[in-house]
């Protein structure tokens, strides 16, 4: 089939179809044009908000050109899948010092290879309609601003929390992106600010990361901290981490937007090992080889064994002083890794009980 025999209408009402079909909650298409995000991007990187991730800096423009990502990329099949796993009872684990929260996206199998396989299979199904054509699939895996295309592609606006925020769905959902040569019909881009004077995601940060609306420093913001960071958490930062010892939902918990959200249909988001409700002392005496066995799969792979146990003695440094806490970090003692060590001993101040160096 030519490309002067392709009815762009019909196959873009067919793209939106095969998507809702594939278990995409929404499928949109936009453009490529991101030269507004672009110098948003590079004024932030400017400002050292990035800390160490690195790979934000790199790749030259790409991020912000998809054709010079994919040569001959005219428009970006951008798509959204809930995460939102029912009845995690959030709040309660937040508010419950001796339990552990983990960030809502974490809680099941990692998303990346799933959103990934159905975009190829949607790649695949354009394909055999259409002939060979320019494609490639996206979720997580190379320099794209996945939020500001999905933006353009009409499946949200970028909230104060720099979230992507549904008016019909809230936030609690992942983003994947097709990339394709195809003169795709557009959809309307949602680039209305519907957060109002709402700055409840400002107000909740607990280490006050956000700069102002719409400007995070990625510094001082748990998911930062707990994931992205390889070294050492500031202390002066420990104690407002709280329980949180994988990421941070807070800006999304109070967000007036995700009392729209819908619960997830997958079932590889379903929680895992008891992660939606697990006491801080008993994921901290998980061996190296159960957190293996038990994170097979799963986006806390990201932290590694030693940020694992660095985000765990934080949380149990703030945690209620009891035997079974201190019990729980003395037994780590004795771990083979400076910078554990340096967090054990922390909580173990907090607790009243001074250690001497290893």
């Amino acid at each position: 089939m030519t490309d002067a025999t392709i009815d762009y209408q019909q196959l873009t009402a067919d793209i939106h179809h095969w998507g809702r079909e594939l278990g995409f909650q929404q499928v949109g298409i936009g453009d490529i044009e991101l030269d507004k995000h672009e110098a948003y991007l590079q004024q932030w990187l400017a400002k050292g908000y990035h800390g160490e991730m690195d790979y934000l800096a790199q790749h030259g423009n790409k991020r912000s050109r998809p054709a010079e990502l994919l040569p001959g990329t005219l428009r970006v099949i951008s798509v959204r899948m809930d995460y939102l796993p029912a009845d995690t009872d959030s709040i309660r684990i937040l508010n419950d010092p001796s339990k552990a929260y983990l960030s809502r996206y974490a809680l099941g199998r990692d998303y990346h290879k799933l959103i990934r396989k159905r975009l190829a299979r949607l790649g695949e199904m354009i394909e055999e309609k259409v002939g060979h054509y320019g494609y490639r699939a996206f979720v997580d895996s190379a320099p794209v601003l996945e939020r500001a295309l999905a933006s353009k592609s009409g499946l949200g606006w970028l909230g104060k929390n720099t979230m992507l925020i549904n008016r019909q769905a809230g936030s609690w959902f992942f983003l994947g992106e097709l990339f394709t040569d195809l003169p795709l019909i557009l959809d309307t881009p949602d680039d209305s600010d519907h957060c109002g004077s709402c700055k409840r995601c400002l107000d909740v940060c607990p280490t006050d990361a956000f700069v102002d609306a719409h400007e995070l420093d990625a510094r001082r913001c748990i998911s930062y901290l707990t994931i992205e960071l390889k070294g050492s958490i500031p202390q002066e930062l420990r104690k407002k981490i709280g329980n949180r010892v994988f990421g941070c939902d807070d800006c999304q918990l109070v967000c007036p937007w995700n009392r729209f959200a819908k619960s997830t249909r997958e079932n590889d988001f379903q929680p895992r090992h008891q992660l939606d409700n697990s006491e801080l002392a008993d994921l901290l005496l998980w061996t190296e080889e159960e957190f293996l066995a038990r994170t097979a799969g799963s986006p806390i792979r990201r932290s590694g064994y030693p940020g694992w146990l660095r985000n765990l003695a934080v949380g149990l440094g703030n945690a209620p002083s009891s035997p079974r806490i201190t019990q729980a970090l003395l037994s780590r003692r004795q771990y083979d890794n400076p910078m554990v060590q340096e967090h054990i001993i922390w909580a173990l101040q907090q607790h009243g009980i001074t250690t001497e160096s290893k």
